[in-house]
């Protein structure tokens, strides 16, 4: 297994139209958003937006099946 870019949204309540639960969503590496408990992710808009970082959970995925989740974004 190798570690991906992907985060599992485990909780939404307040973003319900930008994050859906159980849903992967592509994790943007930002440095100065994580120092303050937070990460941004490509949301439901197509955009990257900054959510609570307790909204989310990583996931380690097979490369095989990150090539495929990737290519289907």
């Amino acid at each position: 297994m190798i570690k991906t870019k992907f985060l599992l949204c485990v909780k939404n309540e307040g973003y319900s139209a930008s994050l859906e639960l159980r849903k992967l969503y592509p994790r943007i590496p930002d440095k100065k958003v994580e120092a303050h408990n937070l990460v941004r992710v490509i949301d439901e808009s197509g955009e990257d937006y900054v959510y609570p970082a307790v909204n989310f959970v990583s996931v380690s995925l097979s490369e095989k099946v990150m090539k495929a989740v990737a290519a289907s974004i």
